[in-house]
């Protein structure tokens, strides 16, 4: 991670933290939410790394997809 440091005025600061809340997630993570929902809209030499990060899940999801995808544990 990098720590960063940014200004912004009085009311984006205070629509930012509202909306946070209403998420129920952290300022911190609203903004890199944002930072990333803004990013994946700019073309990319990889289209699909517009969708890294947009996804929550447990890491162990990936394990199991075979059996969420075809109702067993191997294909």
């Amino acid at each position: 991670m990098i720590r960063t440091q940014i200004s912004v005025d009085e009311e984006l600061y205070g629509r930012a933290r509202e909306a946070a809340r209403s998420d129920g997630v952290s300022f911190e993570e609203f903004c890199c939410r944002s930072l990333a929902e803004a990013l994946s809209r700019r073309p990319l030499d990889r289209p699909w790394l517009a969708h890294m990060g947009f996804f929550d899940g447990d890491p162990g999801d990936s394990a199991s997809v075979d059996e969420v995808v075809y109702g067993r544990v191997r294909p």
